[in-house]
């Protein structure tokens, strides 16, 4: 060790004892109480951040792409289209179990500027393009009627999570516009405001330009932004459109061809001469040429194997990805009527499951209506156990169901819970609810102990009827 680094380091001894020493003879003490700063939302956790959104530019990029893609490509198209006709080709009806309530969400659901008819297949469409959506609302203080605003997803800055709760959006703020400013919108919930810890509520007044509601879908827990249907497909679904293309370019080269005319025992010079004077043939055209001329069509041999089987592997692959089966797309390979019965059942279930979604998105607006009608003219919240104030979206079956089956089976259910509660082996109350399975499945539903007393309430009018009288004689005597 040199002079100049064991100076350094008695230095560094000396330094720290006497730090070390001043830290002991200092008391702190640390403020009772927070602050929240304006912007105390827009910072995150070291140890909370896990990163599981894309990045700021990836997400503007994937949106540009899904919206190009949905536009100019068929396939990509599809993948959007199909699932929104299953859900919503039928129509929506919203409701609760109470005529007034009901009113309510009618008015909202045909406002002139909500409506909902309309514009819930573009809200559900771009909810599957851009994974995410945010409807801003405008209250009537007076009678709590409800509009729904639209907030580009584009404009979207940052989601703000509840610091308690990183699954939980609290708050968005958007893009400066071109005065510099951003606004502040928060994420709407529908309870009261005590079902956030103190921390959190004052975190949310901070957001003070106004409601709006965020969903999101393919995200996980811990993310705060929503991805596009399309993400995972963009590449193939545009290398398959490149592909067809490119086929097309191919099938029109092979359909050129040239002229190849051979003059025997001429010299250069007469070769040139030649060409000069010669013309390509019009159809329907007469050609006259002694026997040292020789005309030949030429036509391009590419030595191209058929891609038929490519392009079908690059299609299934896409429609894969989508859970959609290859004769939905033109595709009908060795399928028939059974098969593709069957084939359409995991595809119906990934439709239930977005069905599900848009249910929970359409009840949750619809709470929020009559949450703000009933704030503006009762003064409080509703009950919660109230079923006046428990909105049902009700949508249709996706697909006509095969009834045949079912109506065999439920022959065939029937006569055999008749044999079993014949022989005692089966209670009435256990037949019919197997009956009622099979029923159910037809849709309609059978309530068990509703059935059991009006069938007992039957059998005991007609063991009332069926008494024997003896017919009385002209004479009166029995």
């Amino acid at each position: 060790m040199g002079l100049f680094d064991g100076m350094v380091e008695l230095w560094g001894k000396v330094t720290g004892a006497q730090a070390a020493s001043e830290e002991a003879e200092t008391s702190f003490r640390e403020a009772a109480g927070f602050t929240i700063d304006a912007d105390d939302g827009e910072w995150r956790k070291l140890t909370g951040d896990s990163k599981r959104d894309l990045p700021q530019i990836t997400q503007e990029r994937m949106r540009e792409i899904a919206v190009h893609l949905w536009r100019t490509n068929l396939l990509g198209n599809r993948l959007i289209e199909l699932p929104l006709a299953y859900l919503l080709a039928e129509g929506v009806e919203v409701k609760t179990q109470d005529e007034a309530t009901t009113k309510t969400l009618r008015r909202f659901w045909r406002d002139p500027i909500n409506k909902m008819e309309i514009k819930l297949p573009k809200k559900l469409r771009e909810l599957s393009l851009y994974g995410e959506q945010c409807y801003p609302t405008f209250v009537n203080e007076a009678s709590g009627h409800v509009r729904l605003g639209y907030l580009d997803p584009g404009l979207i800055a940052t989601v703000v999570a509840d610091p308690d709760n990183p699954e939980q959006p609290i708050g968005i703020i958007t893009a400066k516009d071109k005065k510099g400013q951003a606004r502040r919108y928060r994420v709407i919930v529908n309870g009261p405001e005590d079902v956030f810890t103190q921390r959190t509520q004052e975190i949310r007044q901070t957001f003070a330009d106004g409601e709006a509601f965020f969903f999101k879908i393919n995200d996980l827990s811990n993310s705060m932004r929503g991805i596009s249907d399309l993400l995972s497909q963009a590449d193939w679904v545009d290398g398959y459109d490149q592909f067809l293309f490119a086929e097309v370019e191919r099938i029109n080269n092979l359909r050129a061809f040239i002229w190849d005319v051979t003059i025997t025992g001429a010299t250069p010079e007469q070769v040139a001469s030649r060409a000069k004077e010669i013309t390509a043939p019009a159809p329907n055209s007469v050609r006259v040429h002694n026997d040292q001329e020789k005309w030949k069509a030429e036509a391009p041999n590419l030595n191209s194997a058929d891609t038929s089987n490519t392009g079908r592997l690059l299609r299934n692959h896409i429609l894969g990805g989508g859970t959609i089966p290859e004769h939905w797309f033109g595709g009908g390979g060795d399928v028939n009527r059974a098969a593709a019965s069957e084939m359409g059942e995991p595809t119906f279930k990934v439709f239930s499951m977005r069905q599900k979604v848009a249910k929970s998105i359409l009840e949750e607006i619809g709470t929020y209506v009559l949450r703000q009608e009933c704030i503006a003219v009762l003064g409080q919240e509703p009950d919660e156990d109230d079923p006046a104030y428990e909105v049902e979206v009700i949508f249709p079956e996706m697909t006509s169901r095969d009834t045949s089956k079912y109506a065999s089976a439920l022959q065939q259910v029937i006569v055999a819970v008749g044999i079993a509660i014949d022989k005692k082996l089966l209670s009435e109350e256990t037949g019919l609810s197997l009956i009622g399975t099979v029923s159910g499945r037809l849709g309609i539903e059978i309530d068990v102990k509703s059935e059991l007393e009006k069938t007992s309430t039957a059998k005991t009018k007609e063991a009332e009827n069926d008494v024997f009288t003896t017919p009385k004689t002209e004479e009166g005597a029995a």
